[in-house]
């Protein structure tokens, strides 16, 4: 119910009258049955335009630090997050990412939607940068398909740093649905799921006209 409520109540008119958007492809997106979304990620306000605009109902994976702030702030944090059907996740310990997939392939398995963003974190500058496995070993081991999805004009809407939405035009593009069921059993293979990962960067790079660095966004971002 308040997933519904934010969306078509709360926030969604407000993208709508701030980002205009506009949707190309999204007869790409499967009606029914598991999905993997996989977005670039340039702003915040990316997720929110992502729930808006795809038809079913969307689930990420969300560090759990969101569930667990004190003060009026992390109640709100808490409520919120708790209220749309977000997934915590405890990412902290020898392997992070091993919580974050189960919670990804039980979503999987449910037949529901499971959005990620491969680069594992906002671009630092606008382009588009390597893409974590995580999300080929989810798709190798689960049989679901992987779709592409871009934002453009997010980032006029919500520029990096600033604490305001500004008016702009969003246009999301869905690309057609990419299948690697021809690897299964593979997902221990690092150049399996490294092959996997990078066909998927490819086709956001290609659906979003971005430029490619083939370096982790992290990485760049720790350096900086």
């Amino acid at each position: 119910m308040w997933y519904l409520f934010f969306k078509y109540v709360l926030i969604g008119p407000i993208l709508r009258i701030l980002g205009r958007p506009t949707v190309v492809g999204i007869e790409n997106l499967p009606r029914t049955g598991p999905v993997i979304i996989a977005g670039n990620h340039l702003t915040v306000v990316d997720s929110f335009f992502l729930v808006l605009l795809v038809r079913r109902r969307v689930t990420f994976i969300a560090k759990s630090e969101y569930f667990s702030g004190r003060g009026i702030k992390g109640a709100a944090l808490r409520w919120f997050y708790s209220a749309t059907g977000q997934v915590p996740v405890d990412r902290r310990g020898a392997d992070a990412s091993a919580p974050a997939l189960e919670a990804a392939k039980s979503i999987l398995r449910q037949g529901k939607v499971w959005a990620v963003y491969p680069e594992g974190t906002r671009s630092p500058d606008g382009r588009l940068y390597k893409g974590k496995t995580g999300l080929a070993r989810v798709a190798i081991q689960t049989g679901a398909p992987v779709v592409p999805v871009v934002m453009h004009g997010t980032l006029g809407v919500n520029p990096v740093g600033s604490r305001m939405w500004r008016p702009g035009k969003v246009r999301m593009v869905v690309g057609e649905p990419l299948y690697f069921t021809r690897y299964a059993g593979g997902e221990n293979s690092r150049a399996i799921l490294r092959a996997v990962t990078d066909e998927v960067m490819a086709a956001l790079a290609n659906l979003s006209g971005q430029e490619y660095v083939d370096v982790y966004a992290a990485t760049v971002k720790a350096a900086a």
